[in-house]
């Protein structure tokens, strides 16, 4: 279902969807994203019928008071559209999948072959939408936006009560843009506590790079940023998505994160094996002593490097006899000693 998605590392979406309405301009974002190192793109599949009513609004900072209605007719794309992405984007290394908002999106992108389905945060407590998605027997992935802990602990169980195999859970905001004082990435931690066994990450609607780089360092499994090519290109979700050059930057910063994170064994590196030698400290003498000498306090000193005896057992050599004649600042080892 998800071919890049692996159990060591971060699986990174690039949500495309809501930033094209041509083939031309999806073929440039998914090529852009591939170029970024993602591992997936996103489309966004619904209708403005079957998702909004006419007297909904748009009441956001990103869209201003509008009709949610005729954004949605602005933006939505057909099957065609559709089945035209979804081959382009299966010729490439990346994954794709949507966010359907209606059973009848289900179905479509069930024809198409899809993956997976992502559910959106308006739709994370429908809980009869939940339950069709999860019979079609797909990966879901779930974003929590809008929701207390409760709702999410309801949702969840009705997707598995469905037979879903395999469910992620996605923290979110949902603001557009999101700032900083409401990012909450604690929460995402939260449903890690709380859902044993389910992957847990996080979709940003942050301005910048910096909210997906610190989900990933305190535990995200998924990473999802909106992506454009052009941050100043007209549409509502332009402006809070990332474009190549950030999208780079956030994909080169997990990835190299997760190099840094490491196996959790707490020892020596690799790279300080010869340093743990040369840095540390050990016994050394203050002054030369013949052989046969007894060693006293004011022979010793504890410097570099770390090659002799340890700091530690500087108590116990006072009285000990050297076996050999020795100068001063010469590291003193246990075959020095009698």
């Amino acid at each position: 279902m998800f071919r890049n998605y692996r159990p060591d590392r971060c699986y990174l979406i690039a949500e495309i969807g809501g930033n094209f309405t041509t083939f031309e301009e999806a073929c440039r974002l998914i090529d852009d994203a591939g170029r970024c190192g993602a591992d997936a793109v996103k489309l966004q599949t619904y209708r403005a019928e079957t998702l909004s009513s006419k007297k909904a609004v748009f009441d956001m900072e990103n869209t201003g008071v509008t009709s949610q209605y005729d954004l949605f007719v602005k933006y939505q794309i057909g099957e065609d559209l559709h089945r035209q992405v979804s081959d382009y984007v299966r010729a490439t290394s990346l994954d794709w999948f949507s966010t359907p908002s209606h059973e009848t999106d289900v179905d479509l992108l069930e024809k198409l072959g899809v993956g997976a389905h992502k559910i959106g945060s308006d739709d994370a407590w429908n809980i009869p939408f939940l339950r069709y998605v999860a019979r079609t027997g797909k990966p879901v992935l779930l974003s929590t936006g809008m929701c207390t802990l409760e709702e999410v602990k309801e949702s969840v169980a009705a997707i598995c009560e469905e037979g879903c195999k395999q469910l992620i859970l996605l923290h979110a905001i949902t603001s557009y843009p999101t700032h900083p004082e409401n990012v909450n990435l604690r929460a995402m931690q939260t449903l890690m506590r709380e859902f044993p066994g389910i992957d847990v990450g996080y979709s940003d609607h942050t301005l910048g790079p910096i909210a997906c780089i610190a989900a990933a360092a305190m535990g995200a499994r998924v990473l999802e940023k909106h992506f454009t090519y052009d941050k100043n290109a007209a549409g509502p979700d332009h402006q809070l998505s990332a474009d190549p050059a950030e999208l780079k930057e956030i994909v080169d910063a997990v990835r190299t994160f997760e190099i840094m994170r490491g196996t959790g064994v707490k020892e020596p590196a690799e790279s300080e094996r010869i340093t743990r030698l040369n840095n540390r400290k050990s016994i050394v003498l203050l002054r030369s002593v013949k052989a046969g000498e007894p060693i006293t306090l004011e022979h010793l000193a504890v410097k570099r490097p770390g090659m002799g005896i340890p700091p530690k057992f500087l108590a116990e050599l006072p009285g000990r006899v050297v076996r050999r004649d020795m100068s001063a600042e010469e590291v003193l080892t246990w075959e020095d000693l009698q």
